[in-house]
């Protein structure tokens, strides 16, 4: 796992390509805010998983701003050949420990009623589910979780 600018193009690909699956699981893209600040550190950090040349997972991190200690888990994607591998465990866990390493005590997140995997692997991570919060608060298929670091 490295850590990589937002900006970056390899970044900006695997957004796309993880929005791509929100239209079709959804009807439309992640519209919640984000701002490319937010994954700069010291503030938050965005990391990918390589095999050799080829990316094939990615997850970010971002300080709840009314949250002091608190870090939010944005874009945990893994792409489609590299999947059922748990990469995505493998990708959760060493963000957790790049933010504990940080100093956050908290971590939060928001995923979606029709991502079974995604309930599924924060359930057995040790999640507990949480209210809805900012952006997600009355949104129909979110679900909200959160864990002591």
């Amino acid at each position: 796992m490295r850590e990589h600018r937002y900006d970056e193009t390899i970044v900006q690909e695997l957004i796309a390509e993880l929005q791509a699956e929100y239209v079709v699981r959804y009807g439309d893209e992640d519209r919640s805010p984000v701002d490319a600040a937010d994954f700069t550190p010291p503030r938050g950090f965005f990391l990918i998983a390589w095999r050799g040349a080829d990316a094939v997972a990615s997850v970010a991190m971002r300080g709840v701003d009314d949250q002091p200690g608190w870090v939010e888990v944005k874009r945990l994607y893994v792409r489609a050949p590299h999947r059922r591998q748990g990469l995505a465990r493998v990708m959760l866990r060493g963000a957790e420990e790049r933010a504990r390493s940080a100093g956050y005590r908290r971590v939060i997140l928001e995923t979606g009623t029709k991502q079974p995997e995604s309930l599924k692997l924060y359930a057995t991570e040790g999640y507990e589910q949480i209210p809805q919060y900012g952006y997600y608060a009355g949104q129909p298929h979110s679900i909200c979780f959160g864990k002591q670091l």
